[in-house]
C-alpha cells in the first residue's frame, strides 16, 4: 500500500504528484503489462541479448 503525507495546506495537485511518482518507481503497471501475454523463453533471452548488446555499443562510444 502506498502511503502519501499530505502536509498542512500542500495543494493536493503536489500531493497527486507524489503519489503518482511512488506508484512509478513500483514498478506495478509494468509489471502487469507484462503478465498480459506469455512471451517464450527463447524469445526474451533474445532481447536481453539484444538488449546487451546494445548498451555494450553505448558505453564503446563514451569511451
Amino acid at each position: 500500500m502506498i502511503v502519501v503525507p499530505v502536509k498542512e495546506g500542500e495543494n493536493i495537485e503536489k500531493a497527486l504528484k507524489k503519489f503518482k511518482r511512488k506508484f512509478e518507481r513500483t514498478g506495478i503497471v509494468k509489471e502487469l503489462r507484462a503478465r498480459q501475454q506469455f512471451d517464450k523463453p527463447s524469445v526474451l533471452k533474445r532481447l536481453a541479448m539484444e538488449r546487451a548488446v546494445y548498451v555494450q555499443k553505448l558505453r564503446r562510444v563514451e569511451d
